[in-house]
């Protein structure tokens, strides 16, 4: 019967309930009548039915029984803190910073607001997420948080204990601070409190084990920017930015702070590189040649190669997707503008992996 039960994953952390301690008894009478209890994280748990059903369905295919029946109920307080403690693995900690972590992290930044930034990471997402990826989205725009809004997510994340599951939409998990505030409320917030605040996203909620993890900052090189390079070191940038000529300027504050931080830039983003007409003519209403200039002024900031990922041009559908909580990527896979942020997409995740920090499966064998 365990065997069974093995396949019933949490649809929330993701991982067999057996391994996490919820099935709680487990009783087949002489009639063939199977009878499970199953505890679930919290009273109100929004995956209560799901998790009975899929339960009762595992436990069907257990050959010689009559019936099914499963009945659950919420953890104690001390089973929620063990659970807590299984999934942090004992001690709290940036996952993502641990030796054995091979989760990609880019920082999706520009050196202004107004460039489809926080667009360009939603698509992004959802279009590695659509690869077959396990994909984690970090809404570091604290004062301008859009990250719930562009998936179309409403609720808050379940917490268990002292951890945080994130809502998933289009197989993407998002964790922002809008999910938090009510609506068209200002978050005032300086600093050090916006440093905290992406300290406990980054280590209070079970990402799991993600493949990217995907951070939207706010314009500039402010405080976020910097605590993200001093909270997850390992993230590399990805600037985005408009054809615009002034666009190389704004790349050097950029690229000054990448240089004093250290953090590797993964490439450049050119959006709203053009406008395609009905006619089937582009109309560059941005001007051209925006991405080569800011590559261009990175790579000589860093010292070091900066790539143009690609051209997204001027869609409306892009926006239309962002405000209606389905990226373009998602709603219309096939279109000229989502191939070219799924090539984007592919470019950053197939890109070469350094081994620096990282565990190999080594072994020592005598001869």
């Amino acid at each position: 019967m365990r065997a069974a039960l093995d396949g019933v994953m949490d649809p929330e952390i993701h991982r067999p309930i057996t391994e996490l301690g919820m099935v709680d008894a487990v009783e087949v009478d002489a009639g063939g009548i199977a009878r499970v209890h199953v505890l679930v994280t919290i009273e109100g748990c929004p995956m209560r039915d799901r998790i009975e059903r899929e339960t009762a369905e595992a436990a069907a295919t257990v050959p010689g029984l009559s019936r099914v029946e499963v009945t659950s109920s919420a953890m104690s307080e001390q089973q929620r803190q063990e659970l807590t403690t299984r999934l942090r693995q004992g001690r709290r900690q940036i996952p993502f910073n641990q030796p054995g972590s091979l989760t990609r992290i880019f920082a999706v930044s520009s050196g202004k607001g107004g460039v489809g930034k926080s667009t360009v990471t939603a698509n992004l997402a959802a279009a590695m997420a659509a690869d077959g990826l396990r994909v984690g989205v970090i809404d570091a725009d604290i004062h301008g948080f859009s990250m719930p809004g562009m998936f179309g997510i409403t609720e808050q994340p379940t917490k268990v204990g002292d951890l945080l599951m994130p809502p998933t939409a289009h197989g993407v998990a998002v964790m922002s601070i809008g999910m938090f505030v009510p609506e068209a409320q200002a978050v005032v917030w300086r600093g050090p409190k916006m440093h905290r605040a992406i300290e406990q996203f980054a280590s209070d909620v079970f990402w799991g084990d993600l493949d990217v993890l995907l951070l939207d900052l706010p314009p500039g090189t402010g405080d976020v920017a910097i605590s993200v390079a001093q909270l997850l070191p390992q993230a590399q940038m990805v600037v985005v930015t408009t054809p615009q000529v002034s666009a190389a300027a704004v790349a050097e504050r950029v690229g000054s702070l990448a240089s004093s931080t250290k953090q590797q830039i993964a490439g450049v983003v050119e959006n709203m590189a053009g406008l395609t007409l009905p006619d089937g003519t582009v109309m560059d209403v941005f001007g051209t040649g925006g991405g080569d200039r800011v590559a261009q002024t990175l790579g000589k900031a860093v010292g070091a190669d900066v790539p143009v990922l690609g051209r997204v041009g001027l869609d409306p559908a892009l926006r239309e997707g962002a405000d209606g909580g389905v990226p373009l990527v998602v709603s219309a896979p096939g279109s000229p503008t989502a191939q070219a942020l799924r090539q984007v997409a592919r470019a950053l995740t197939r890109a070469p992996r350094g081994l620096a920090g990282k565990k190999l499966p080594l072994s020592v064998s005598s001869r």
